[in-house]
């Protein structure tokens, strides 16, 4: 058998259509249309939740949360909600500051360690440099020595 969607014709081997109605026309499709299914779940995120009720970032989002009652299997009717994700906290913000923080110190550190090796390779280099002058000052002698002991002959 065909199978046609508003005068298009589909292939007859589909056996499933899944369609979704994008404007309602005049007429009340029974089961379809007449009544309106509100959706399960609220929104999770942080600002979706303030969007949804117009908040501004003042406002404590956990009040506007969208809660499902229900009773459990002992009869108790308990209340659940999603957990608010990108939700700014105090902690959230003690750890922005920890990690900026270490990152500041890191720095702080690194500038400490290259001043410090500076130093040394300075002193190194003045001590090989001595090094230098004195085996240069040592041969001289030794070849002053030498002349006058050859004019001396």
């Amino acid at each position: 058998k065909r199978k046609s969607v508003r005068g298009c014709i589909v292939g007859h081997d589909i056996s499933v259509l899944n369609l979704v109605i994008t404007q309602i026309g005049e007429k009340v499709i029974p089961g379809l249309t007449d009544d309106s299914v509100p959706r399960r779940l609220g929104p999770k995120r942080a600002n979706n939740i303030r969007k949804l009720f117009n908040l501004t970032k003042e406002d404590d989002v956990r009040k506007y949360v969208i809660h499902r009652k229900f009773t459990s299997k002992k009869g108790v009717e308990t209340r659940k909600a999603p957990k608010i994700q990108r939700l700014v906290t105090p902690l959230m913000l003690q750890r922005k500051r920890a990690r900026k923080a270490e990152k500041l110190n890191s720095v702080l550190r690194n500038k400490e360690d290259a001043a410090a090796y500076k130093k040394i390779v300075a002193q190194r280099l003045a001590e090989q440099r001595e090094a230098r002058r004195s085996l240069i000052s040592k041969r001289r002698s030794t070849r002053k020595s030498q002349k006058l002991a050859a004019d001396a002959n």
